[in-house]
């Protein structure tokens, strides 16, 4: 068994490739770099270069691998297909080229589900025909990325999109074949929904192939959820505090992980607010501290 900890651009605010807020990204690998991380996701694809030569010369520099990639598109939404199989293309593309594994599938939030992030009783559903173009092009993609690409491919449950609570995420894997689409499973955004990590791990754990480290504070969750507040101002609330502050039972986790023999890569994902007055090194740094005082290396 081998648990590598990596990190992720999200956690310097990185979400979208042309956010002008964005940091340069040599500053993320070398923060990176200096807090201790041996990896790192691609982030949103266009943040870093998509020229190869390039790419994998600043990653050797600084001793560093590409863990995986995100698809952060709306599946939800059929008019967007054309912009959805272009970003999967291109981020399959570059994750190949890097030697990379993992292939991370996202649902984008939606304007008729974010009012409802962490309501699950009360959330919209689709209607069978939406549900079933829905699934169709997460088959589609997680199909190309594991067979053309030889990606490990992974949903990833996420607050406000219409795959966020433990119903919908059950019914698509129950759906989709296991042998192109495993889970990527969030730690933070299960508990944001209203669920026990923890219990779902267990579950599950078969069908994980990766994992992402997020914490949550309770009192903001429980703010936003009342106050029905959207998921990026709620990411300016800092809903997603520092490991082993908020709700998540890491200690738990590590415990299903090693029990069940997992081997592979967790990545640290804090999701910050790029204008806030914070310091991504300085939380990542802690983060890792945090891991390494409860066994992880």
């Amino acid at each position: 068994m081998t648990i590598k900890i990596g990190n992720a651009p999200c956690s310097w605010g990185v979400e979208f490739a042309d956010d002008p807020r964005n940091p340069d990204w040599i500053t993320v690998l070398d923060e990176c770099k200096q807090a201790g991380y041996k990896g790192i996701e691609l982030g949103p694809i266009g943040f870093m270069p998509e020229n190869s030569e390039i790419l994998s010369d600043a990653l050797n520099e600084r001793e560093l691998e590409i863990i995986g990639g995100v698809i952060f598109k709306p599946f939800h939404d059929a008019s967007a297909w054309d912009s959805v199989i272009d970003n999967a293309k291109r981020t399959c593309k570059a994750l190949k080229a890097h030697g990379a594994k993992h292939l991370v599938l996202i649902d984008s939030i939606s304007e008729r589900r974010a009012p409802t992030a962490g309501r699950a009783s009360e959330a919209v559903q689709m209607d069978s025909a939406e549900w079933l173009g829905f699934a169709e092009r997460i088959r589609t993609i997680a199909k190309m990325g594991s067979e053309e690409y030889g990606l490990t491919v992974g949903i990833h449950a996420h607050a406000a999109g219409f795959m966020d609570f433990e119903p919908e995420l059950e019914r698509l894997l129950a759906e989709v074949d296991e042998n192109i689409l495993k889970i990527c499973f969030d730690t933070g955004h299960h508990t944001y929904a209203g669920f026990d990590p923890v219990v779902f791990m267990k579950k599950h754990i078969n069908r994980i192939s990766y994992i992402h480290f997020k914490d949550i504070d309770p009192l903001v969750k429980a703010s936003v959820i009342s106050n029905r507040t959207g998921f990026y101002e709620a990411c300016g609330q800092q809903i997603f505090c520092l490991l082993g502050k908020g709700e998540v039972d890491f200690p738990a986790v590590r415990q299903v992980l090693i029990d069940n023999d997992f081997d592979g890569w967790c990545t640290v994902e804090q999701d910050c607010d790029p204008t806030l007055d914070v310091s991504p090194m300085k939380d990542a740094k802690a983060n890792r501290l945090y891991l390494e005082t409860i066994g992880f290396q």
